[in-house]
């Protein structure tokens, strides 16, 4: 009529891949999520981080705000951008959304 000790330890024999099974479907998750969210956004970041450095003097720009102008001086990290003649706004590098025309160097040869 009694339950000998070796009955109850018996059961939690096949506990370790039994864990282990449960934290598959987490880890896939993650996995999705990384490669459908995370990857894409730290991708987009590099991008925007490499146009904002290479923004030059005669670039028309267009900052998150909407305002379209011509940089006329680049400091450390703002811009002096043209929006009207006369009109100088001072706008932060990291704020433009995108360059809209690029100015090209002059040919050395030309």
């Amino acid at each position: 009529m009694f339950v000998t000790p070796a009955y109850a330890q018996a059961a939690g024999g096949a506990g370790g891949t039994a864990a282990f099974a449960q934290f598959i479907p987490l880890i896939l998750i993650f996995a999705i999520m990384y490669f459908l969210m995370i990857r894409p956004q730290q991708k987009r970041v590099k991008q925007h981080r490499a146009m904002v450095e290479a923004v030059k003097k005669g670039d028309q720009v267009i900052t998150q705000g909407g305002i379209l102008g011509k940089v006329v001086s680049v400091r450390d990290d703002e811009l002096e951008v043209e929006i009207a003649t006369g009109v100088r706004v001072r706008v932060i590098r990291s704020t433009l959304a995108s360059v809209v025309t690029k100015t090209e160097p002059v040919a050395a040869n030309s």
